[in-house]
């Protein structure tokens, strides 16, 4: 953008306008995946990124990104967390905009996205294989990405990725995922059996080998703990 072009913003333009932005996490297919839409309109049209709108004047920060989130997938009982508060003058050149940065969790079963009028198109993406995203997404899925692998070293959120009932060993399987690397089996069952966040179902889950025991969470709440 040039000079004058700039002038004629901040004189349109006093104060920066206040967005949320939105980085949702699922596991499907084996892989970590995230929901991107594709902008309809202004200079970044066609190009993808990640769903989010302004703040209104009524609204919390927190409140608009559950509002943005549920628009987009229908979705309300979901892992929440404020990621960063991204503010480059240069980062939206439609307007003067600063954007506070949201990554949310949900299990695959409630991943069905809502279009909506607002984009041209919704779909999920795996997080290792994003295209160029308009404005800083690409920093934002980068800075997300990061906060969640080292959010699973010290809490227990992974319940928001599963189902209600599953294996240890479907349980290694997404920290796997998610880590990009593979854990010790042993030392994995150890420290999850004896951290107490799974309670043993009287079920089991028959496979290849022998029947494996099924799990539930104790609790599905946020809460510190070692697992890794």
């Amino acid at each position: 953008m040039g000079r004058a072009n700039e002038g004629q913003r901040s004189a349109k333009q006093i104060h920066p306008r206040v967005a949320v932005d939105a980085v949702l996490f699922t596991l499907t297919q084996g892989a970590l995946r995230t929901l991107l839409v594709k902008i309809k309109k202004g200079g970044f049209a066609g190009r993808w990124a990640f769903p989010g709108g302004l703040v209104q004047l009524d609204e919390s920060l927190d409140a608009a990104a559950q509002r943005e989130l549920y628009e987009k997938t229908g979705v309300q009982d979901l892992y929440l967390e404020q990621l960063y508060t991204f503010g480059s003058a240069t980062r939206d050149p439609s307007a003067r905009t600063v954007s506070v940065a949201y990554f949310a969790l949900i299990p695959p079963h409630a991943q069905t996205p809502h279009l909506g009028e607002k984009y041209a198109d919704i779909a999920w993406f795996p997080v290792h294989d994003l295209p160029e995203l308009a404005y800083d997404h690409n920093a934002i899925a980068e800075y997300a990405l990061q906060r969640l692998q080292s959010k699973l070293g010290y809490a227990n959120i992974v319940y928001s990725l599963l189902p209600q009932e599953f294996t240890v060993a479907e349980l290694q399987r997404v920290y796997e995922i998610i880590l990009d690397r593979q854990l010790d089996r042993r030392n994995f069952r150890r420290k999850i059996i004896s951290s107490g966040l799974l309670k043993p179902l009287l079920k089991t889950r028959r496979g290849a080998h022998r029947p494996a025991q099924l799990y539930t969470f104790s609790q599905r709440q946020p809460m510190q703990l070692d697992v890794l």
